[in-house]
């Protein structure tokens, strides 16, 4: 694109002034990739670099055949992004691979990596260094790193139990989504990726972080996967994710905030969540209009429909607490064709009504900006994704209807601020004041009852 990025971006963090700089740069990653020279990919689990585990999306913007070195060794799981012209305060992003994206990251002469666009270094680059935990291997052989993982720079363990989805093929599976690609593309590939994670397995890698995260830098669990429609070994999706929180909530009681991100359950399953000892549910909501809704999670429409998931998303406040019912929605596929909204205006107008529905009842949504997969429907159709602009209103709009209902950064996200946010797959965290967060984040103590 020439140095026409440079341009696209320098303008909006003029026209949008309140959005930390640094948002902007994170925004355009995450939404169009980073290339990555050879000089700057790790050297998987024998290196000094923490590797991109894959942990549920392959948030690529090619399949692995199609991503050449980075296919082999793998790229860094995350890169913070510091200095440079702009100044930018400390900036977590993580990785999608884009070999043709504008965003390059190499090494210079002195052998110091950079983030460059349009031919100017922009940022110096640091890499998330290997973790003691992912040196150590479990009994059974399997790596640390296939069965917990862990990103934002180390605050959150990823817990994919269920590596596939039962909303399967074009008329059920979510039209952004590849994770059951993403499981084909892994076994192609000949890499270990475990389709269902036993408790005991799980445990065990818990452990040897625990042991060897002497830091305690490792704050959080998500426990998630695929939907499941019917059984997993005879349990239905709340036993099914339940017992891996009971479980560790008996091993490890009191050590990490367990999170959970499942459908959207009726009450009586969501309260089952809530005993196992999992203090934050995430029921995503996925697109806030109701006819992309439809079109674009045909499997959650059948199965549970759009009225009913908001409905069960404002009784689940009656067990956690509306602070600690944080859905998650992708943020970008409001505008994809060639159903999606033309106009940026159109987009963020229904995105915020979204965002006003929840927190008028005092939950506070997340999102995570979308990355056009390619072997997705919408991502082959729109491989450049949402406009930036689209991502930067989004931004003022969040904070401004949270700053309207009077809500401050949701609990088990680490810290907010530019300069001090961990949350990597958007900028909602960078982009929110740092002052009005609790420094550890965590759910509130008061019993539920009190916010229903």
């Amino acid at each position: 694109m020439g140095a026409g990025r440079t341009a696209l971006v320098e303008d909006l963090m003029e026209r949008f002034p309140h959005v930390p700089r640094e948002a902007v740069f994170k925004e355009d990653l995450l939404r169009g990739g980073i290339a990555f020279d050879e000089s700057a990919l790790s050297d998987n689990e024998g290196g000094d670099v923490k590797p991109k585990s894959y942990f549920i999306f392959s948030f690529d913007h090619g399949t692995l055949p199609e991503l050449g070195a980075a296919a082999l060794r793998r790229p860094p799981e995350e890169i913070v992004l510091t200095g440079g012209p702009y100044e930018l305060r400390r900036t977590v992003v993580s990785v999608r691979v884009n070999p043709s994206s504008p965003y390059r990251v190499a090494a210079d002469e002195d052998g110091m990596l950079g983030l460059y666009l349009d031919g100017q270094r922009i940022a110096d680059v640091g890499l998330p260094p290997m973790p003691d935990y992912y040196r150590h291997t479990l009994e059974n052989g399997k790596s640390v790193m296939e069965v917990a993982p862990t990103i934002q720079w180390g605050y959150l363990i990823y817990l994919t139990v269920f590596r596939v989805c039962q909303y399967f093929g074009a008329k059920e599976e979510c039209q952004y989504c590849d994770i059951n690609h993403n499981w084909r593309q892994h076994k192609a590939a000949g890499r270990p990726y475990t389709g269902v994670k036993p408790v005991e397995e799980v445990l065990e890698a818990l452990a040897i972080i625990d042991k060897y995260d002497t830091a305690k830098s490792s704050t959080a669990y998500t426990l998630t996967g695929g939907a499941i429609t019917s059984h997993i070994g005879g349990r239905d999706e709340a036993d099914f994710y339940g017992q891996y929180a009971k479980a560790i909530e008996e091993r490890f009681p009191g050590r990490w905030i367990g999170k959970v991100v499942a459908q959207a359950l009726p009450k009586d399953d969501v309260k089952r969540f809530h005993d196992y000892g999992v203090q934050i549910y995430h029921p995503n909501y996925e697109v806030w209009d109701r006819r992309l809704f439809e079109l674009y999670c045909p499997g959650k429409e059948r199965y549970v429909g759009r009225d009913e998931w908001h409905r069960r998303i404002l009784d689940s406040a009656d067990v956690f607490g509306a602070r600690n019912v944080i859905p998650n929605f992708v943020a970008g596929v409001e505008m994809a064709e060639p159903f999606g909204f033309t106009s940026v205006d159109e987009a963020i107008t229904s995105t915020t009504e979204g965002l006003r529905f929840f927190m008028s009842h005092g939950i506070t949504p997340r999102f995570t900006t979308w990355c056009p997969e390619p072997t997705t429907p919408l991502g082959k159709a729109n491989p450049q994704g949402a406009p930036l602009e689209y991502h930067i209103r989004l931004l003022d709009a969040y904070r401004s209807t949270m700053d309207e209902f009077g809500l401050s950064s949701p609990p088990g996200y680490g810290p907010a601020g530019p300069g001090r946010a961990v949350f990597s797959v958007s900028s909602f965290m960078d982009s929110l004041d740092s002052s009005r967060t609790p420094e550890e984040n965590r759910p509130a103590a008061e019993a539920p009852a009190a916010e229903a």
